[in-house]
């Protein structure tokens, strides 16, 4: 670098410091609180007219008005027109430090929002958000400086040659930062849209949104990466000598995790299964929370969740406790003395399941005698309700049992306790030692 360049970025920053001294500068930081108020004016008009709730996830408007990216791109964009406009009239200095501040704000409210919306609970995506709050602030302070061209020109002098082709360190720097845009880009589309596409969402219909869901993410995805494969000026058509190393890769490294992701769309699309089934995977029962491209969450009664792999969900067998039917069937079974009356116990069985509103009455239940037992005449009471969860139909059923027990007391309806004969045999009388001596000596 040329020694006499390197008074320039310091004249810079000399007469941009000069100018704050100056009283023209109270005029544009007037005119930016203007642009200030008409950013949140607009930021707030726009999210009650499209009937946006307060959402941390929301990408645009987030958990407060100025969370989001809206208010800081609406005030870049105000910004703006404002400068053009003062520049026309007096010498800028503020306007050149605000500026910088705000586009270094709407990269970092871009990046850092749609990360949080697109990987919720992933632990790697604090740390990019710290990373890229740091390049986005390192940038500004360049740029306010006057050293970012002197820079760019440094970098831009260290290359190094692979192949035909030369590249320098500032080529893959604007590279990769394209490449980033353009990924995350695709994410925020990607993430519109599932937003959309899930909202008021449920059963059959939540699953077929959430397979489309699944599509055009990978889909956008994939097309994010091949745009910023070109970006970095990687040479696409060079990909194709490593096709057959990656193919094999494929099928013997990844063959679990490509059959996993496929796996999850065959699941999505088929909707035998679908989210919020009552499910039975390798001894394992609940209720399905999600089916992700690689993985299903199910939930137990107990509140215990397991992550199930997809492959297992379509090479095992799986027992759908929900079935087709939105309708469950549920019996109780209870023991009366021989002697009862049939007719009677019958009735009161029937009296308390119709006493619970969670059971249907339409398919009536029913109540049969079942069985002979060993220890009295067995009922059984059966009947429908709605399906839920294991715990709320545990419930139901204490409830019905409760009842069946309080009426059977109250008729006095005895409730044998099991009973055992014992039969024992006479046992033959024990002989005696022949004791010989004895009897000699007599």
């Amino acid at each position: 670098m040329n020694p006499s360049t390197n008074p320039k970025p310091i004249d810079d920053i000399g007469l941009w410091l000069a100018g704050f001294t100056q009283p023209t500068v109270l005029v544009e930081l007037a005119a930016l609180a203007i642009c200030v108020a008409l950013a949140w004016s607009f930021s707030w008009a726009l999210r009650n007219a499209l009937r946006m709730q307060e959402d941390k996830s929301s990408v645009l408007f987030g958990r407060r008005l100025i969370d989001g990216v809206m208010f800081p791109l609406a005030l870049l964009l105000l910004g703006y027109i404002a400068r053009a406009i003062v520049t026309k009239f007096l010498p800028l200095a503020a306007f050149k430090v605000a500026i910088p501040v705000l586009v270094s704000l709407v990269v970092i409210r871009v990046g850092v929002k749609v990360l949080q919306a697109a990987f919720t609970t992933a632990p790697w995506v604090r740390a990019l958000e710290r990373t890229i709050s740091w390049v986005a602030w390192l940038a500004m302070v360049l740029w306010v400086s006057g050293l970012l061209p002197v820079v760019l020109a440094e970098l831009d002098d260290i290359t190094w040659k692979i192949g035909a082709s030369t590249l320098s360190l500032r080529t893959l720097l604007e590279g990769a930062i394209t490449a980033g845009a353009v990924m995350i880009l695709a994410l925020w589309v990607s993430s519109a849209i599932e937003s959309r596409l899930l909202r008021k969402a449920t059963g059959g219909d939540l699953s077929m949104r959430k397979a489309v869901s699944n599509a055009t993410r990978a889909l956008l995805l994939f097309v994010g990466l091949i745009i910023a494969l070109s970006a970095v000026g990687i040479d696409l058509t060079a990909l194709s000598v490593f096709s057959g190393a990656i193919g094999v890769g494929v099928g013997f490294g990844l063959q679990k995790l490509a059959s996993n992701y496929v796996s999850g769309f065959v699941i999505l699309a088929e909707r035998r299964l679908r989210i919020g089934d009552n499910v039975k995977v390798d001894s394992f029962e609940g209720r399905i929370l999600d089916i992700n491209t690689r993985y299903s969450v199910i939930r137990s009664p107990a509140g215990r969740e397991s992550i199930v792999p997809n492959e297992l969900m379509v090479i095992n067998r799986v027992e759908n406790l929900s079935g087709a039917l939105t309708r469950v069937w549920q019996t109780s079974v209870v023991s009366v003395a021989y002697d009862s009356d049939v007719d009677l116990v019958s009735r009161l069985l029937l009296e308390a399941v119709s006493a619970q509103a969670d059971a249907l009455k339409d398919p009536a239940p029913q109540a049969s005698l079942s069985a002979f037992g060993a220890d009295g005449l067995e009922f059984t009471v059966g009947y429908w309700i709605n399906s839920g969860d294991g715990a709320e139909q545990l419930k139901l059923k204490s409830l019905i049992n409760l009842q069946i027990l309080r009426s059977l007391q109250q008729h006095g309806i005895d409730i044998p306790s099991p009973q055992r004969v014992v039969h024992i045999k006479e046992m033959p009388p024990l002989e005696g030692p022949k004791d010989s001596a004895v009897h000699q000596a007599g």
